[in-house]
């Protein structure tokens, strides 16, 4: 509504203060206006104002998941039949490769060496027989054709007789057959020593494979192992499960919207429970598939060694996925209604609206992609109290701005 003779204004406090003054003005014992004294204008307030700054703003992606180790060692017996008797690791310790982590019973394979060294000295002592023996039928041998020869030179005088020449000859040949049935049982009593090797090297690994050991550095996850149990090499649990090289990461869940967007590499803050700061880690692994029911996708972020770290732990991770660079504001200085977007802009001590296109956020500024320039001076805090019109005056927020001070009869509002 418009009283009439009166202008249209703005907004309400301008019109307000006219009508204030009329009133009085006609109410009985009023002095005349003449005599009344000029109305004196209050003074524009003071609103902080800043100029927005070119910056770079990263884009993140919150993502929760578990931690898990990154290759997992499930360590078992490597014979079976035996009964565990020492165990000398337990849940969270650090081992080294080749470290002993359980030991199993060789008191058996202890008596099989025993009768394997009793073994090996008979099939040394057999070769040293069959070598004599060996030796013995080639001085024979040697002899028998000494001697054939002799009779075949008096059998040319007539001295020996043809059937003394044929026993010599069978002579040699009995002797030959002899050196022949020697060597065959040294190589024999050869082979009977290799085989009692060959079953002693067996028993000296399987006397090894009763330490049960590390099969690389990391940390102990579980211990399944118990004392008395006969070990079983198809057990379906391990005695042991070791964390390789202790290495943890966080198995997380990602939103098929943003798996295209996910690259091996990129930068993460991981929190797990219970952590009063994040620690770093990057994207190690990207799963090739999303799953069709949930829609999700899994992505694997390798941390940074840290020993309150527990496989099985919930944590979140903020990924950095990307950055921009533009003009940005404080967020306090961009308001929103159901249009969208909009900061308010002060020229010559006049607020303006103007609607803009937002762009990310991050540490308490937004990046305004589109609807300011370089140079605008923008409202910082208390947007909601100004309206389009709203007359004020502009006092730097930062060192952005520079100019007029505040007066000191000046309201401030921040």
């Amino acid at each position: 509504m418009t009283l009439p003779g009166l202008p249209r204004f703005r907004n309400r406090r301008a019109w307000l203060l006219p009508m204030v003054l009329a009133f009085l003005a006609l109410a009985p014992g009023a002095a005349s206006a003449e005599s009344a004294p000029a109305a004196v204008p209050a003074p524009a307030p003071a609103i902080s104002v800043v100029t927005p700054r070119q910056e770079t703003l990263t884009e993140t992606l919150l993502v929760t998941g578990t931690l898990i180790p990154r290759e997992e060692i499930q360590v078992g017996p490597e014979i079976e039949g035996y009964r565990l008797v020492e165990i000398l690791a337990e849940a969270g310790d650090r081992v080294e490769k080749g470290q002993v982590l359980a030991r199993l019973a060789r008191d058996v394979l202890e008596t099989q060496l025993a009768q394997n060294t009793a073994a090996a000295a008979k099939a040394r002592a057999t070769i040293a027989q069959q070598r004599a023996t060996l030796d013995q039928t080639l001085a024979q041998e040697t002899e028998a054709m000494a001697a054939v020869d002799r009779s075949r030179q008096l059998r040319k005088s007539g001295t020996v007789s043809q059937e003394a020449l044929d026993e010599k000859e069978r002579a040699v040949k009995v002797a030959s057959a002899q050196v022949a049935a020697a060597r065959e049982g040294l190589v024999a009593a050869e082979a009977e020593a290799v085989f009692v090797q060959a079953q002693r090297d067996e028993i000296e690994l399987r006397l090894k494979r009763t330490d049960i050991r590390a099969p690389d550095a990391g940390i102990v996850l579980s211990r399944d192992a118990r004392l008395g149990v006969i070990a079983l090499s198809a057990r379906a649990t391990p005695l042991f499960r070791i964390a390789a090289g202790g290495a943890i990461e966080l198995e997380a869940e990602v939103p098929e919207g943003a798996m295209p967007r996910m690259a091996t590499g990129q930068a993460a803050q991981v929190t797990p429970a219970g952590f009063d700061a994040p620690v770093k880690g990057s994207v190690r692994l990207i799963s090739a598939e999303v799953d069709k029911a949930s829609r999700l996708g899994r992505v694997k972020i390798a941390l940074d060694a840290d020993p309150r770290l527990k496989p099985g732990a919930y944590a979140r991770a903020t990924i950095t996925i990307g950055a921009r660079a533009g003009a940005t504001l404080p967020q306090s200085a961009v308001l929103f209604d159901a249009d969208g977007p909009y900061v308010l802009v002060v020229r010559d001590g006049i607020v303006v609206e103007r609607r803009i296109v937002a762009g990310l956020k991050g540490h308490g500024r937004l990046l305004v992609a589109e609807g300011i320039a370089p140079d605008d001076l923008v409202v910082a805090r208390a947007g909601g109290f100004l309206r389009d019109g709203d007359r004020i005056q502009p006092v730097a927020a930062d060192a952005a701005v520079t100019g007029s001070a505040t007066p000191a009869d000046a309201p401030k509002v921040r």
